[in-house]
């Protein structure tokens, strides 16, 4: 497994992280045992870097996850969760729920701390109050030895940038912004690496829609560019190899 520097947190994480969104059923029914079996397969291999958040089967996805990650050293992975979306159209990025909120998330995931902690989806909040409330909060849990890193997600990269122009944080996770089809993160990857932030690329198969899979209905790319790739994917399978085996650069 190769492992990378992630921004100037001193971590090394593996190149290929563990989305455990699967693991509350974001994209079709599990098994919880096969759930739970390919969180021990991904630890063998050499993934080291988690990622989960409340939001993912309404707690479901944590809950899953702390049982899989019962018995293994704490001291063989990263883990990073997320604050302030609870829900299809619930958010509450207050300074209360927030702290609130990583307490509850390590008791499901059954750890006294958390490797990074980030602000989830922040295009569906006020930004200032980001800036200005909720990251504070998030660094008062890290004063605590609650937190090691904090940073923020979302899928407009401009919100991204924008909160780290005007807060210090250690981390940005873009989704579905650095695949073979889409790349809106590219132009910013250097400025991020002069601030020292560390950049997740999350859903590099954009959500099911470069796999044979398909997208859920819930997927925010236009009917144009899902029928775009839908043809690629039919294409790709009828002369042997699939887009989710294509090599794709990461950041």
């Amino acid at each position: 497994m190769e492992y990378r520097p992630l921004g100037l947190t001193g971590l090394q994480v593996s190149a290929l992280g563990y989305g455990a969104s699967s693991l509350g059923g974001v994209f079709g029914s599990i098994d919880e045992a096969a759930g739970i079996a390919s969180v021990r397969a991904a630890l063998d291999l050499g993934i080291n870097l988690i990622d989960v958040s409340p939001y993912y089967g309404l707690t479901v996805a944590e809950n899953v996850l702390g049982r899989a990650l019962r018995g293994v050293d704490r001291g063989s992975y990263l883990l990073a969760t997320k604050v302030g979306r609870y829900g299809d159209a619930e958010f509450d990025l207050s300074a209360q729920r927030v702290v609130a909120n990583a307490h509850q998330s390590m008791t499901r995931l059954g750890v006294d701390y958390l490797d990074v902690l980030q602000c989830h989806d922040i295009e569906f909040g006020n930004l200032d109050q980001i800036v200005d409330e909720t990251l504070p909060a998030l660094e008062g849990l890290r004063e605590q030895g609650l937190v090691r890193f904090i940073g923020v997600t979302c899928f407009p990269v401009e919100a991204l940038v924008s909160v780290a122009r005007h807060h210090r944080i250690d981390t940005v996770m873009s989704c579905c912004n650095y695949t073979i089809q889409n790349r809106n993160l590219g132009p910013w990857l250097d400025d991020f690496a002069a601030e020292g932030i560390g950049v997740m690329n999350a859903s590099p198969l954009g959500m099911g829609l470069l796999t044979n899979r398909g997208v859920p209905a819930w997927h925010p790319a236009p009917a144009a560019v899902v029928a775009a790739c839908t043809e690629a994917v039919a294409l790709c399978s009828a002369r042997g190899p699939t887009l989710r085996s294509s090599p794709s650069s990461s950041p």
